[in-house]
């Protein structure tokens, strides 16, 4: 069985991120004085003496607005309940029980969910404040008072909640693909999330920067299991203004930094940009493996050529990175999306591949015999054994007699007779070039 899940839940502006961000040890939701600003769900392990779970931060719920944003929050949240083991019911000592409160704690009772009220802002140490005693109305049990900011009483509350828990899983790590969605905002990487994990686990909007945290969504299929992390959107630099948006950004390069395959999502109606570019760009420079997705394929207007042409011209605008596959997909009609499964297994294996040290010998030897090394003033290059110390992505390190010989051109060409003999498709390939003692040449 999988590690059990405790949802944090309540109205806007309570501090659901805050203790979230404090119970799990790092800063992984977005907090910032804005109500509406945590919008999907966000998960991340938590422990407590011993015990392991899974920790959700929810947005906000707003029970009556018909805002299209705080109306996607709502059955985020209610989604976020239904598949929670605990519930943690966030309050405010400072304004009291509200409307709001009273709303959400029936909604709370109607799900049958073992629930933990949570008074949080009570921050000064000492006897428990008078105002506590206000929140028994909600009747929900015994509230307990915590102050999200410093710390005080999360440690009562989580005692708490570790004892509804229904058991845990063995909390082993598995062999899930970590794969990492990227692009612009408004590619249609939440509409690949929802149509892979087959229900609206992000929300879904034609308006730019819906997604603002990175979410993780586990598949399991016959191809294996994966990870999915729908990421915020990355704009241009310039663009970047709300303190909410740099974190979003900043959230999805870490995402870039946690994952095993990135899928650079295109836009096939708008083309390729400059900010693809530096999106693709930053993947590259991680050294993640990397597959480039054209989705929206089904609303461009197609002739037998298309395809062939918007593959050359993508090929010529990521030729930086020409060792990831292209594939062209629909998340709106699920076009090709089985063949992204495959493809992502591929370059994964591609980016976790160990070469024995004789093999990548042969290889080099039969690439020297066909094109020699270079020569500059009368001295040749001597590249005197390879070896493989890491993968993730392969890297060799390049014995040689003087590293100064070893012109760009011909590390390309070794590594694409690498590549070709070795299958090594989707994934970058690093060379680290050592010298050996002038006096032994």
């Amino acid at each position: 069985m999988g590690r059990p899940i405790v949802a944090i839940v309540g109205r806007p502006n309570v501090g659901k991120s805050t203790l979230f961000n404090k119970l799990v040890g790092r800063r992984i939701s977005i907090v910032e004085d804005t109500p509406g600003v945590t919008r999907d769900r966000i998960y991340a392990p938590c422990e407590w003496c011993g015990h392991t779970f899974l920790l959700a931060d929810t947005g906000g719920i707003e029970m009556k607005s018909d805002d299209v944003f705080l109306s996607g929050i709502r059955e985020q949240a209610k989604a976020a309940i239904d598949t929670a083991d605990v519930i943690i019911f966030m309050t405010d000592l400072r304004s009291g029980v509200t409307a709001q409160d009273n709303e959400i704690a029936d909604m709370l009772r109607r799900s049958h969910r073992p629930v933990v009220l949570c008074v949080n802002k009570a921050d000064t140490l000492g006897n428990t404040p008078s105002e506590v005693y206000e929140f028994y109305n909600l009747g929900l049990g015994d509230p307990f008072p915590v102050s999200s900011v410093h710390g005080h009483g999360t440690g009562d509350l989580l005692d708490h909640v570790v004892e509804l828990l229904p058991g845990e899983g063995d909390g082993e790590e598995d062999e899930a693909v970590r794969v990492a969605v990227i692009g612009k905002p408004n590619a249609g990487k939440s509409s690949l999330v929802n149509r892979i994990a087959g229900e609206e686990r992000m929300l879904v909007s034609d308006i730019p920067g819906t997604t603002r945290d990175a979410v993780d969504t586990r598949i399991e299929n016959e191809y294996g299991t994966f990870v999915f992390v729908d990421t915020a959107g990355i704009r241009r630099h310039s663009k970047v203004q709300e303190a909410v948006e740099r974190y979003s950004v900043m959230r999805a390069f870490s995402a870039v930094e946690r994952a095993d395959v990135c899928v650079m999502m295109i836009d096939a109606t708008t083309g390729f940009t400059e900010q693809d570019s530096k999106i693709a760009g930053y993947a590259h420079e991680q050294g993640k493996a990397s597959i480039i997705a054209v989705n929206k394929w089904d609303l461009v207007e197609k002739t037998e050529k298309t395809m062939d042409a918007f593959r050359k011209k993508l090929e010529q605008d990521f030729s930086f990175m020409s060792y990831a596959p292209i594939l062209f997909l629909s998340a709106k009609t699920g076009r090709n999306i089985d063949k992204l499964f495959q493809m992502v297994q591929r370059v994964r294996v591609a980016y976790e591949r160990r070469i024995p040290t004789g093999q990548l010998n042969d290889v080099l030897a039969d690439a020297v015999a066909r094109v020699q090394p270079p020569t500059d003033k009368g001295k040749r290059l001597k590249i005197l054994y390879m070896t493989q110390p890491t993968a993730c992505p392969p890297t060799f390190v390049v014995f040689v007699n003087r590293a100064a010989l070893f012109h760009f051109s011909y590390q390309r060409y070794l590594e694409n007779r690498i590549r070709e003999t070795f299958g090594l498709e989707g994934t970058p390939i690093r060379f680290i070039i050592r010298e050996r003692d002038r006096e032994k040449t």
